[in-house]
């Protein structure tokens, strides 16, 4: 798992032009928020949104919590917002209906002259890509790889749908996910999402077992459009105490075994190899930085 990016199992829009939704965001208890100017704003309160994002910012991130702000497209809007939004208070923007590797790379190039600009150290806003087009996944390891600021990709399931003309149910979400995982790690980057629609929001039990499944698939943390979906997000992208005490076992029995000599281990029933133990140790590395960012106490 790459250890030089901050992992937000939970990610909570708020539009940005709505003061009593950011009045209340930061009691929500997602480890970051996203600012929207994008779906959530409608064209004539654009303008309205981009003047409040630096005291959004201030506001929501009051109990500890990561600022995103989701940014439009086309390029010369996209640059609009840029300018609006970057700065030491948004640790990342959000990048929305990615289809090429160019875009990512003309929005990291964009904010390192507004970095240097500004004061800001140079590399501390990323990027996390929203591939929302059936077109962009013949392209998703370039993307991947096309900025060193790309932390992330996530599927945007309602417009990848509408681009397929499928329901998004999760059957039809399910191998679009899987490649978005894939790309990811391939890249060295974070997969963030789940295989269902992001606006089924009304079932928890339903919602809380697509999660399980999420992290089963090797997904780290996703977005959401209601608070009620935080607790279920924070809650199942954490390794419990159990599999917390089971991992350290597993490691730990498995380097006695190299001490011996043996490439395999038995561990409470079962046979543990490389694999087994390449699972464990990521375990452990996510607990670890969820311990020390303070996020394994929400």
């Amino acid at each position: 798992m790459p250890g030089i990016f901050p992992i937000w199992r939970s990610m909570l829009f708020v539009p940005a032009q709505i003061e009593k939704f950011v009045a209340k965001a930061h009691t929500r208890g997602a480890d970051a928020y996203i600012l929207d100017l994008e779906d959530s704003v409608p064209a004539s309160r654009k303008d309205v949104a981009r003047s409040m994002i630096v005291a959004d910012a201030r506001q929501v991130s009051r109990s500890g919590a990561a600022v995103l702000v989701r940014i439009n497209q086309p390029w010369t809007v996209s640059q609009r917002d840029l300018a609006a939004v970057v700065g030491r208070g948004v640790r990342a923007i959000v990048l929305p209906k990615v289809n090429c590797p160019d875009y990512v790379r003309a929005v990291a190039q964009e904010i390192d002259s507004l970095e240097a600009e500004r004061d800001v150290a140079a590399g501390h806003t990323l990027l996390i890509a929203q591939i929302e087009d059936v077109d962009a996944l013949a392209r998703l390891d370039e993307i991947a790889a096309s900025s060193s600021r790309l932390m992330g990709m996530t599927l945007g399931s309602e417009d990848f749908s509408a681009s397929v003309g499928m329901e998004p149910i999760p059957a039809a979400l399910f191998a679009p996910n899987q490649s978005i995982v894939f790309a990811c790690r391939r890249a060295g980057i974070l997969p963030f999402g789940f295989p269902a629609s992001i606006a089924d929001y009304a079932e928890i039990g339903d919602f809380r077992a697509t999660i399980k499944l999420a992290r089963q698939l090797g997904f780290v943390g996703a977005f959401c459009i209601h608070p009620s979906q935080v607790a279920v997000l924070n809650e199942e992208f954490a390794p419990t105490p159990n599999e917390i005490e089971h991992a350290r076992g597993l490691v730990s029995a498995y380097e006695q075994a190299l001490k011996q000599g043996r490439g395999a281990a038995e561990y409470r029933g079962k046979m543990i190899d490389p694999p087994v133990v390449m699972r464990a140790q990521e375990l452990l590395r996510r607990a670890c930085h969820l311990e020390i960012s303070g996020l394994a106490k929400k």
